[in-house]
């Protein structure tokens, strides 16, 4: 556990927080809370305030807690990982991508065509399938592992229309897995952390961008592009998984009685929730750029019919790659491709 005044001294740079409190003489444990994004983006406003909240009223008020969004305790996206592993922050939210190769089982569904572009489905299956991942997270204590709706492509300028327009073009990918889906389509995969991305538009470091039309809006995307693309039906390219997660000593510090609390507020309890949360958002950001005069297609249904090849390449790619670390990336695919299917039928 950190308090405020700890985490000054050891960023050494001045931060603004958020504080969250029911009852101020009651407190007995701060945790600070640390993500990459503004504080209006909806992992703040969807997910880590609501759940700040819940967990202090539950508590009455003997768990406070310190948001610090867009890195404001210092460090860089990719670092927030390590910064839970290693207590300098309590809490954060990331991307399990920013880390290559830490997180293998739980980059399954980030796969092209295993995520079948409802955030809540996918949520509910990788809570389903929580005790196969947890090898991924040792030594810090996950509060929920949740996905977006999944990544469509926006461009700076021009657009495609089938599988041969990719050839050259410089995308920007949000993972390893999704720097291998491009590859196998014929682009360049540029690797970055999502805040870089609006700068890397307008220099023109790159064509396009893979992320959801929900992060596009505290990023002003509508503002930095021409068109935005989704294959046949809204299907998407892959996804991102994201990870809300806290130090394990930070956890363990809580009498059980309180880490009760924090447990009965998370995982499953929520997932379902936030999944809806994410689909809810994705349609008002499409609408945000229609309305900045944007094109927002999707290819036809031959044309998505192109890429079942490059997706399941992709996907062999991570089952040999998982395979070598001992993972049963046959099983654990066949799991999630199915899990997931189920939820999304009782839609």
């Amino acid at each position: 556990m950190k308090t405020l005044k700890s985490l000054v001294l050891y960023s050494g740079v001045a931060m603004t927080s958020l504080a969250f409190s029911t009852a101020a003489a009651a407190q007995e444990f701060t945790f600070s809370i640390h993500h990459f994004l503004s504080p209006k983006a909806p992992a703040q406003t969807q997910l880590i305030e609501p759940w700040a909240r819940s967990i202090e009223e539950a508590s009455g008020g003997r768990i406070a807690f310190e948001i610090f969004p867009a890195m404001s305790l210092g460090g860089a996206p990719p670092e927030l990982y390590s910064q839970v592993r290693d207590g300098v922050a309590d809490i954060v939210w990331t991307l399990p991508g920013y880390t290559p190769g830490t997180f293998p089982r739980t980059e399954v569904f980030e796969l092209p065509g295993i995520h079948l572009s409802d955030a809540r489905a996918t949520n509910l299956a990788i809570q389903d399938l929580m005790e196969i991942l947890l090898p991924d997270y040792v030594g810090i204590h996950p509060l929920l592992v949740h996905v977006h709706s999944g990544n469509a492509l926006h461009f700076s300028n021009g657009t495609v229309e089938e599988l041969a327009d990719f050839e050259g073009l410089k995308i920007r990918s949000p993972s390893r897995t999704g720097a291998w889906m491009l590859e196998e389509l014929g682009a360049e995969p540029v690797g970055m952390p999502v805040p870089a991305l609006p700068q890397a538009l307008s220099r023109g470091t790159v064509d396009a961008g893979l992320v959801p039309f929900e992060v596009a809006i505290p990023l002003g995307l509508a503002d930095l592009t021409s068109a935005s693309v989704e294959m046949a039906e809204g299907a998407r390219f892959g996804t991102s998984t994201f990870l809300f997660a806290m130090n394990q000593d930070s956890y363990d510090s809580l009498p059980p009685d309180l880490q009760k609390i924090i447990d009965d507020n998370s995982g499953a309890a929520i997932a379902a929730a936030m999944g809806e949360a994410w689909n809810s958002i994705e349609p008002i950001g499409i609408q945000r750029a229609v309305d900045a005069g944007n094109d927002v297609t999707q290819l036809t249904a031959e044309a998505t019919a192109e890429f079942a090849a490059p997706f399941d390449a992709t996907v062999q790619r991570w089952v040999d790659e998982a395979a070598v670390v001992g993972i049963d990336a046959e099983a654990l695919l066949g799991s999630a491709r199915t899990t997931i299917a189920e939820y999304t039928r009782q839609q």
